[in-house]
């Protein structure tokens, strides 16, 4: 970072925002976002009211940006995992592992996010979907290179690349609950639910063509469906 006088105030204002940012999550470990108060805030983090609202219009801006800290850097970690070759199951037992190394790091961002992905700030549940189906679309564009897709129609490898999406949260949501001591049954669990999936999925095409949807009742929302 430059030293001048304008990199040193950049330099300041980074630190401040994630003064911010910390201050918050570590608020977030005992409340919900939606009745996280910005004085609370601002005092955890030693600053002023009016220094928050240069960084953020208000705490549902201060949440989307906690759950593009959290999510936003395992884009290019599942990615780098995705794009090795090898077996296919080889490479779904790593990024296992990559869920399960990042959840140990940051246990409070993702407790974060496992409360606030179902609760009462929309934005934040808009952001988490996003990420989530960003995951989702990013998982399938990688199966659809594997010699298993063929015949697969974009929608199919969708759903499935949402499939192992869920079972990358409820993994996550389990390591959470399960600590440092219960880590290694919870990954062994979720590599035996992946190799699950991945049976069915060897028999997908064997089960088509699927009964037409019955119209007039409820239906499902696609991944495709939950885009903001």
């Amino acid at each position: 970072m430059s030293h001048t006088p304008a990199g040193v105030r950049q330099t300041q204002k980074l630190r401040t925002r994630q003064a911010l940012l910390d201050a918050a999550l570590a608020l977030l470990e005992h409340q919900s976002l939606s009745s996280l108060g910005l004085r609370e805030v601002t005092r955890a983090a030693g600053v002023t009211p009016t220094a928050f609202y240069r960084h953020f219009e208000d705490t549902a801006a201060l949440g989307v940006a906690l759950v593009e800290e959290t999510l936003g850097s395992l884009h290019g970690l599942i990615g780098a995992v995705l794009a090795e070759t090898g077996d296919s199951e080889e490479r779904l037992d790593r990024s296992v592992e990559v869920i399960a190394r990042h959840v140990g790091a940051q246990p409070a961002h993702f407790r974060f996010i496992a409360r606030e992905q179902h609760g009462g700030v929309g934005p934040v549940r808009v952001a988490i979907a996003a990420q989530l189906l960003r995951f989702a679309e990013e998982v399938a564009l990688a199966l659809r290179e594997e010699p298993g897709s063929a015949g697969w129609s974009t929608e199919d490898l969708l759903m499935l690349g949402g499939l192992y999406v869920d079972h990358m949260v409820i993994t996550a949501s389990a390591l959470l609950e399960a600590g440092p001591a219960g880590e290694r049954e919870v990954v062994r669990v979720a590599r035996r639910r992946l190799r699950l999936v991945s049976i069915g999925r060897a028999h997908w095409l064997d089960a088509r063509p699927l009964d037409p949807p019955v119209t007039g009742g409820p239906t499902v929302p696609r991944y495709e469906d939950r885009r903001p």
